[in-house]
């Protein structure tokens, strides 16, 4: 047997030497973990832009030219016809000679121009006169029903759906609404209370016209209630949208959504666990393992391992969450979906010695069955950009107002933003059925909100209010919310005129908005 002899001074200096390629390397990743984090902020790649500490100017060849295409057909502004316009003026010449020549103008004609004009925003007080009869047998007197206004407001149905509209559909602060409507802060927050209680039982018939969606997506971000740190949800399809502040980010809140039964269809979430417990099929988006991978890519710049494995798996990620929107037929998408499914999982299963590949690859072989429903369906998509876009509007709201103040706001706010977005995601023109919804409140205070809101069937006039180019979504809808054109024009406002008055007389006062602007 060969005995080998060791330099006892060569071998400590071979381990000195490892030890400090040990501690390079380490230390090595820590300064590049550092400065990124300096860079992107404390989240990486998924870090908020108002949370990045730095943000660097656009590369000129990163930036996106705006307008159409070279050489695509522009359409022009197009005006309107006499029998469209909502008045028609006549602007007469302001001179009557040629002001060169000195000469007497001559001729008749007319050159027609189209404006779009907007008037000043000023509620106008009106004084109503209630008219009044009594009946001779019983001596019972009956006074007339004061019309566009709900009973003991002060604020007209107009009004109101332009400040509800304007704060929780388009996101303006309340304080910038009722600044030039010269509105108290507290008389607008009442009302804005007690419009929640009446739209309050429509929630619970959308939760179960969402829990029956083909394909579902929920989201959740920080929403802070009284100072106190809590969560905004949102549950939402192509043809509602639920919104819920609370105080927890636990699982007992999609419970409180879908219930402890088994629901239909797949719901599209990221990967957090608090969703696990829901006895539904899952699709975990794409797009937060694309950025997963870009941060593993990030971190370990320099290992060439590392670069040849993340380059072309992040390509089949990108080419996956794309697939969806190309104009294909049903055919060429489900066989390039099938294939681009089978290049991940050879991706997936191959050997690697990194240990940030292996991270990567355990996420898709521990995950399979909740990654891959997009091949098996086209309607549902690999990302969950429909709700992050939806939950958008709180995350602005947040930045702007930080949270509510009270439960009850909370809850206010919860009712009325998913009312306005669910009508918005239908391609309804939701000014104007808001309003005819709190004239009929007004007339009948028993009537059934959801069937005339959210039920066309028992709403005829619903196709009446379609807005101009949109179009109700359907399951070939993609899951993209539709993209309307104009709004509503408040055409009953400014309507109401006091009564005259053949007996006594009950006065009733409230403000109303006059013409509204759009929003």
């Amino acid at each position: 047997m060969r005995t080998l002899n060791f330099c006892k001074k060569c071998f400590e200096k071979q381990r000195e030497l490892d030890r400090l390629k040990e501690e390079n390397e380490r230390l090595r990743g820590e300064l590049n973990r550092r400065q990124r984090k300096e860079k992107e902020g404390p989240f990486g790649s998924s870090t908020p832009s108002s949370q990045k500490p730095f943000k660097p100017n656009t590369l000129e060849e990163e930036k996106k030219m705006g307008g159409a295409k070279p050489g695509h057909k522009g359409h022009g502004r197009a005006g309107f016809a006499p029998e469209e316009a909502d008045r028609v003026e006549e602007v007469p010449l302001s001179f009557d000679q040629c002001p060169d020549c000195h000469v007497l103008l001559e001729g008749t004609e007319a050159a027609s121009r189209s404006v779009l004009d907007l008037p000043p925003v000023k509620p106008q007080k009106v004084l109503m006169t209630l008219e009044k009869k009594e009946c001779p047998s019983c001596h019972r007197w009956f006074t007339a029903k004061a019309p566009g206004v709900l009973p003991n407001s002060l604020l007209s149905n107009e009004l109101l759906t332009y400040i509800v509209t304007s704060h929780y559909l388009y996101g303006i602060p309340l304080g910038r609404i009722v600044k030039p409507l010269r509105l108290k802060i507290g008389t607008v927050i009442a009302a804005l209370h007690r419009l929640a209680h009446l739209f309050e039982g429509v929630m619970p018939r959308l939760t179960e016209e969402y829990r029956m969606a083909k394909v579902k997506h929920a989201d959740e971000t920080g929403w802070r209630n009284d100072g106190q740190s809590g969560y905004a949800w949102v549950f939402c399809t192509t043809q509602v949208a639920l919104f819920l502040c609370r105080d927890t980010r636990a699982s007992i809140v999609p419970r409180e959504v879908f219930g402890e039964g088994k629901i239909p269809g797949v719901l599209v979430v990221d990967r957090y666990r608090g969703y696990d417990c829901i006895k539904i099929k899952k699709q975990y988006c794409l797009e937060h393992l694309k950025r997963e991978t870009e941060e593993v890519q990030k971190e370990f710049a320099d290992v060439e391992e590392v670069q040849r494995f993340c380059e072309p798996f992040l390509l089949l990620i990108r080419k996956a969450i794309r697939l969806r929107s190309q104009e294909i037929p049903d055919a060429v998408y489900y066989r390039k979906a099938r294939k681009l499914k089978k290049e991940i999982v050879k991706m997936a299963e191959t050997e690697a010695q990194h240990a940030g590949i292996r991270y990567l690859q355990g996420i898709f072989r521990d995950n399979e069955a909740s990654l891959y429903r997009w091949v098996e369906d086209r309607d549902v998509p690999a990302d969950n950009n429909f709700a992050e876009r939806t939950i958008r509007l709180l995350a602005i709201a947040r930045k702007v107002s930080f949270g509510s103040q009270s439960d009850r706001g909370a809850k206010t706010r919860s009712i009325l933003m998913t009312v306005l977005h669910t009508l918005d995601l239908r391609g309804i023109d939701v000014s104007t059925l808001f309003k005819k919804a709190l004239d009929v409140i007004a007339e009948s205070p028993t009537v059934d909100l959801y069937d005339f809101l959210f039920r066309r069937g028992t709403a005829p006039f619903l196709m009446d209010l379609q807005m101009p180019g949109a179009v109700p979504t359907t399951s070939k809808a993609r899951s993209f919310r539709i993209k309307t054109k104009g709004r509503g024009t408040g055409k009953t406002a400014g309507k109401h005129q006091p009564l005259r008055p053949n007996g006594p007389g009950v006065i009733n006062r409230h403000i109303s908005s006059g013409p509204s602007p759009p929003h």
